[in-house]
């Protein structure tokens, strides 16, 4: 018999961006929440400094260090695959950029069997968790944003000119300008948003985790969580191993899973949910037989388009010992400066072809030619577009490695293999260099750096492809959410575990489908709309 610690009502695994706001929202409606967080502490300034971003998703003291098996399409190449493992969970290593969705991938949700998820369904939440402070020379108020929310959501001051040339470009080339993508137009290029206030990361733990512990009623508990434990099949707790011991942390009502969609699987299937040879294989009993734990895994991939600036205007200027030190410095003294921004402060959202209904590519623009990790930077003044498909059809999975909760789970995305994917990233190129060689760049773009101009076949364009596309870090789906009788569903619309009791699953996992953009909002979202279902309450609508 495992010694217990004092029950909550609820016990939360994972204090990231669904965790957190799920624990504020409990607390906040007086009930007892405990929060399982393996990971460390956020104060500092590589996760604090928004321009530190490529720092914490290289740190083991942060990331989980988690990495694709072979990707058999990608030339046999493992891919990274970082996961928060932090305060904050994700949210404190992430880009911080924030975009909702399109209202098309959530109609999409509620008609694959995740009813109520449709846009109507969500908005309200969105609306919920945001203060909205639109751009700084324009708009402050929309009736689609929020305003007085938890998560601040900020613009860049977009002060480098290459950042409203790439939206000027954008519209040169053919498509349209929009002044609020997460509002009632998506489809343009136009300014981002981030998850950054007062020039500093407003990751969950800032938004939502730091409110909830003043309330007396949340306790963050440091460990490692090996599984959820049953009585039959009711969830009444979750076994931990903290400070050299194993226990078990009691819930009263519910235990709800919100560890991310890799970790989420790979604890469902340790506590005997998921397939159930697969369980038996590695000497754990069915308790529940869900052939979907750890299927529809998806992800979205990017490349990076180059080019040199012919203009010495760039973040290159910054990109060495003495240029780092000084707005570190600043940002250190004051919150403000290149520190304060994560430089992602354009972006657009295009569709491949006019045969499809809404964009299925999306773009980041960074006036810097380097990795989004931080590494090999292009030797002199340059920038570029991160570019990628949005709705690949190709689908992976998550599955044990060992019946050893301390080992990392093997996971295949199985990336680009529907050909679908192969003409939807030639696209991506060819649509990339329509923009660069618009007349708004010409007082700017160099060379092309990277495919470069000897890339310009299908062939040539798929190699390209095959050996530098990268993840863009948006893994989800691998705990569907859909009816209660659909055999390869994992939870039902109010995220309970099908096949158990008192045991849902709250994160990027149960998205049936990936969305349109970066996934951090529709995460803490999702956490929102979880809190509302878990006390029973009427779920909010707001038809538009």
């Amino acid at each position: 018999m495992r010694p217990t610690e004092k029950a909550s009502d609820y016990v939360i695994i994972g204090a990231g961006s669904a965790g957190c706001a799920l624990a504020y929202r409990l607390t906040e409606a007086g009930k007892t929440v405990t929060i399982i967080e393996f990971g460390g502490s956020d104060v500092g300034p590589f996760i604090q400094m928004p321009g530190a971003l490529s720092y914490p998703m290289n740190m083991a003291r942060y990331d989980w260090g988690f990495a694709s098996q072979p990707e058999p399409h990608l030339g046999g190449r493992s891919l990274a695959t970082p996961r928060g493992k932090v305060i904050g969970g994700s949210s404190s290593i992430n880009g911080m950029v924030f975009v909702r969705g399109n209202p098309q991938d959530f109609q999409h949700w509620h008609d694959s069997g995740a009813t109520g998820w449709d846009y109507a369904g969500v908005l309200p939440y969105f609306k919920r968790m945001e203060t909205w402070h639109g751009d700084p020379d324009g708009a402050q108020t929309s009736a689609l944003r929020g305003s007085d929310g938890p998560l601040h959501i900020t613009r860049g001051k977009r002060k480098n000119p290459l950042f409203n040339t790439f939206i000027k470009a954008g519209q040169q080339a053919g498509w349209p300008r929009t002044d609020d993508y997460n509002g009632a137009q998506q489809e343009g290029f136009g300014p981002m948003e981030a998850t950054i206030w007062k020039g500093r990361r407003w990751s969950a733990a800032n938004a939502y985790l730091r409110p909830a512990k003043k309330t007396g009623l949340l306790t963050v508990l440091r460990g490692f969580a090996r599984r959820v434990v049953f009585r039959g099949k009711r969830a009444y707790g979750v076994e931990i191993e903290t400070k050299g011991r194993i226990v078990t942390i009691e819930a009263r009502h519910e235990v709800i899973i919100s560890a991310s969609s890799i970790n989420s699987p790979k604890l469902l299937m340790l506590s005997g949910i998921g397939p159930a040879d697969h369980l038996r294989d590695h000497g754990i009993t069915p308790l529940a037989d869900r052939p979907g734990v750890g299927a529809n895994l998806q992800d979205h991939l990017e490349v990076y388009m180059q080019y040199t600036s012919l203009k010495p205007i760039t973040l290159y200027t910054y990109y060495n010992l003495l240029g780092k030190g000084r707005v570190g410095v600043e940002w250190l003294l004051q919150k403000t400066g290149l520190g304060a921004s994560n430089q992602f402060e354009s972006c657009g959202f295009i569709r491949s072809s006019d045969a499809v209904d809404y964009p299925d590519i999306q773009y980041h623009f960074l006036p810097l030619a380097v990795r989004y990790d931080g590494k090999t930077a292009a030797k002199g003044h340059g920038f570029q577009a991160h570019v990628g498909p949005m709705r690949s059809q190709s689908r992976g999975t998550i599955r044990l490695a060992s019946g050893d909760p301390s080992a990392a789970p093997e996971i295949r995305f199985n990336y680009m293999s529907q050909p679908s994917d192969w003409a939807e990233f030639r696209a991506c190129v060819r649509h990339t260099r329509r923009i660069f060689d618009a007349p708004a760049f010409a007082e700017f773009r160099g060379a092309e750096i990277q495919p470069g101009d000897a890339v310009q076949t299908d062939a040539q364009i798929d190699d390209f492809i095959r050996e530098h596309a990268e993840s863009a870090y948006h893994p989800c789906g691998s705990a569907r959410m859909g009816a209660a009788d659909d055999p390869m569903a994992v939870v039902d619309p109010e995220l309970r575990v099908i096949g158990v009791e008192g045991l849902r699953v709250a994160d990027s996992s149960i998205f049936p489908r990936i969305t349109n953009g970066n996934l951090n909002g529709p995460s803490i979202m999702t956490g929102e709309k979880a809190a509302d279902h878990i006390l029973g309450r009427q779920m909010l609508r707001e038809e538009v």
